[in-house]
């Protein structure tokens, strides 16, 4: 039996074994937190009873209360423990203060009434051998008080007005009852402390004196231990790029000069063609994404309506931003799963048959998907369906998790078949080359995708808050932040080797420091988002220390912006810099290192910080991170991906530098109007307003009403930002109607050395 024999690695091995160790040992340290969080989440007590023993609510009522708060949309109006939107309330720290101030003037209002307003709060009387939680008079009064409150103010309301939920969000009762029971139970977690330890479930958060809600030790200590961290890894990859400055990073391009081939020339493929839809739709996504993201923003400037129309009764708050975010998420993976699907015939010089079909297939599912689960949505916060059939056809509510049961599902098998159309094209290379080698990480980096997305199905509506939230963050952290980041920048990588401007050797060292920097924080880093959600205090101090060291690669990535820059200026060119077909690609790619370092490292520290998270989580300071990182790294990086494959599939005299220009420069100034005019400087008021005036202050309406012109402000950005999109629409729309007509012929896959992009000659100096 013969066997083909593979090509070396060309780099050494023990990138590949230190990788896999770095990933071992942080998935181990992943696992042991696991366990700890199924072991210590607060407690649903089977029944809530008043000192007389009358029965309040019921373990059945709070989870089918958060199963209701999920699927109307509550999640993506106002938050929990400091997760979901912000316009609403943060209901727990809202319930928590009212709370107080009503057993306060129960009590009469005095100092001592104070005193014992704080001791009843914090006493953890849950009995745990007969699953029985007693509430004292004063919790038990108030809860029936903030139920009628909740009701009239929010679930219930009976005129559209201000808030941006409309009238009659929750139209039954007995809904609102369960939701309001829900909302309970999780102050109780948040000021009742913990058995044995002197805080609360929550770790002290939500910041609130009248309960004796404090910064907690554990909280400084680790803040200190991630500043150390912080400083000592980047003062240590800094001595190793001034050591090895000449092996790391982008360096070494490829010898001899260069002759693109005009895009008119680069026989596409079948499969290729297809993608020139993949874009279109994308792109009609981004639109409706940025015009729903001004919506949404509109509502914290004038709350109870859109320049006097009272939008909320067909676009309610919760909707806008829950469409908003889905597609931001859906315009960014299709993008990715588009490019990879163009780059498989690139690296192997053709594709097997019948890999057309399966790219139609998987763009037919792809729509079904988005369409649906859009559908979905509104049907379930509109309360058009009932029962199981909410998180299953509808929504399940969880920020990033909004879809329902059944098209989170068939998304992971759209996932899995990009997969299989992916090992199609890429088997011709699997067989030849190193399993350490640029194609094998291609695909391991692509498998990571379906499976970390499949990850969200263990978060359930109905499951314990702090189990959801674990299983949920591997989604948003390790998913968007981590493996979305790794597969991108191997594709960047291979973009590169295949128009000639780095060896292979080099790109593939880049990817592997960039696998070892990442992983080294990201993986452990994904508890810096569970400080406060019901977690026991190691997931704050391992999440606080690691996170820390998420910020060493950007570092990295600063460092090497100018080198990254400068490649085409060191590649020998014929026909000079000019002649290099994707200087646009490359503007965008800069962009998401200058956003990369800033939105991701510097604003995503500022708040990964314990002592800081605890004022500031669920405020426009989370808003102006995700913002930043969220568009600036992965919607740039799938622009960039998108103009790099509209070279080839528009005709010649379709392309225009022009308005890909015009594209990136309102983009990107869109984007920074946003943040430096708007979510940052609203932000640091929050932060403020919370020091001064309490956590539940600085998410009340009255705040975002007070401090309007600064969302005022926010509208020409927007504008800005909604003009960048249309000439990618534009030119995507062509690339369907008059695409390029040249193509290549299917059959097996071709394993040739000659790249498809361009033809190299050997320097003539060269010895």
């Amino acid at each position: 039996m013969s066997t083909t024999a593979r090509t070396p690695m060309s780099v050494s091995p023990l990138w590949l074994q230190a990788s896999i160790v770095t990933f071992l040992v942080g998935f181990a340290i992943l696992g042991y937190l696991a366990i700890r969080v199924y072991e210590d989440h607060p407690p649903i007590p089977g029944k809530v009873v008043m000192e007389d023993g009358q029965t309040l609510f019921t373990a059945e009522d709070v989870r089918d209360g958060q199963e209701l708060f999920l699927t109307y949309g509550l999640m993506q109006y106002g938050s929990i423990y400091g997760h979901g939107a912000y316009l609403g309330p943060d209901f727990t720290a809202d319930y928590l203060h009212r709370q107080a101030e009503e057993m306060h003037k129960q009590y009469g209002a005095t100092a001592e009434a104070l005193v014992r307003v704080e001791r009843e709060l914090q006493a953890n009387r849950y009995d745990a051998a007969a699953d029985v939680l007693t509430w004292s008079k004063g919790q038990s009064q108030a809860f029936d008080t903030l139920r009628r409150h909740y009701e009239e103010t929010v679930l219930d309301r009976a005129a559209s007005g201000g808030g941006g939920l409309g009238a009659h969000a929750v139209k039954s009762a007995d809904d609102s009852r369960r939701i309001v029971a829900f909302i309970a139970w999780t102050a109780w977690t948040a000021a009742a402390r913990r058995p044995g330890l002197p805080h609360s479930y929550t770790n002290n958060w939500p910041p609130e004196p009248l309960v004796g809600n404090r910064l907690t030790s554990e909280a400084v200590v680790w803040s200190t231990l991630s500043l150390v961290a912080l400083l000592g890894g980047t003062g240590l990859l800094l001595t190793l790029f001034g050591r090895y400055s000449t092996v790391l990073g982008w360096h070494s391009p490829a010898p001899g000069l260069i002759r693109f081939r005009p895009a008119g020339e680069v026989a596409l493929t079948p499969a290729q063609q297809i993608t020139g839809w993949y874009f279109f739709i994308v792109c009609a996504l981004f639109l409706l994404q940025t015009l729903l993201g001004g919506a949404t923003a509109h509502y914290h400037a004038e709350t109870g309506g859109f320049f006097g129309i009272d939008l909320a009764q067909w676009l309610p708050y919760n909707l806008t931003r829950t469409w908003h975010l889905q597609l931001a998420l859906f315009f960014v993976v299709a993008s990715y799963l588009a490019a990879g699907i163009f780059l498989a015939p690139l690296i192997t010089g053709g594709e097997p048959r019948g890999q057309r079909p399966l790219t139609i297939a998987l763009l037919a599912a792809l729509v079904v998907v988005v369409v649906g689960s859009l559908a979905g949505e509104a049907a379930s916060y509109k309360g058009w369906l009932q029962g199981a059939s909410r998180p299953f056809l509808g929504a399940q509510g969880w920020e990033y998790l909004d879809l329902g049961r059944l098209w989170q599902i068939l998304l992971v098998v759209g996932l899995v078949l990009w997969v299989i159309i992916l090992f199609r094209g890429l088997q011709g290379k699997l067989r030849t080359e190193s399993r350490g080698n640029l194609p094998h990480l291609f695909f391991y980096s692509a498998l990571s995708i379906p499976a970390f997305y499949a990850v969200g199905l263990l978060s359930h509506s109905r499951s314990d808050f702090a189990v959801a939230d674990f299983w949920r963050f591997w989604v948003v952290h390790l998913w968007v932040e981590d493996f979305l980041e790794l597969f991108t920048t191997i594709m960047v990588a291979y973009m590169f080797v295949l128009l000639g401007v780095v060896q292979p050797r080099t790109a593939t060292r880049v990817v592997y420091l960039d696998v070892l920097l990442y992983s080294i924080g990201g993986v452990v880093g994904t508890m810096h988002h569970l400080y406060f959600s019901g977690t026991p205090a190691i997931h704050m101090a391992l999440g606080a220390f690691f996170s820390a060291a998420e910020v060493i690669p950007l570092t990295f990535l600063t460092v090497e912006a100018w080198a990254f820059m400068q490649m085409g200026a060191h590649t020998r060119v014929e026909g000079g810099p000019a002649a290099f077909p994707h200087r646009w690609a490359v503007l965008f790619l800069a962009a998401v290192g200058f956003w990369n370092f800033l939105g991701a490292g510097v604003f995503g520290f500022l708040i990964n910080l314990p002592v800081v998270s605890y004022y500031q989580i669920g405020t426009h300071l989370t808003a102006n991170h995700g913002h930043a990182a969220m568009m600036g790294v992965y919607g740039m990086l799938a622009i960039a991906l998108i103009v790099f494959c509209l070279r080839y599939l528009l005709r010649p005299q379709d392309w225009s530098d022009r308005l890909i220009g015009f594209s990136f420069w309102t983009l990107n100034l869109g984007l920074a109007w946003m943040v430096f005019v708007n979510l940052f400087p609203l932000g640091v008021l929050q932060l403020a307003d919370v020091v001064t005036n309490g956590y539940w202050h600085a998410r009340s309406l009255e705040f975002f009403e007070k401090h309007a012109y600064i969302e005022w402000l926010r509208l020409p950005g927007d504008v800005i930002f909604i003009a960048g999109v249309v000439p990618l629409l534009y030119l995507s729309g062509l690339a369907v109607i008059r695409p390029t007509s040249v193509r290549t012929a299917t059959g097996p896959t071709a394993n040739t050395s000659e790249s498809p992009l361009y033809t190299i000659e050997p320097a003539l100096d060269t010895p």
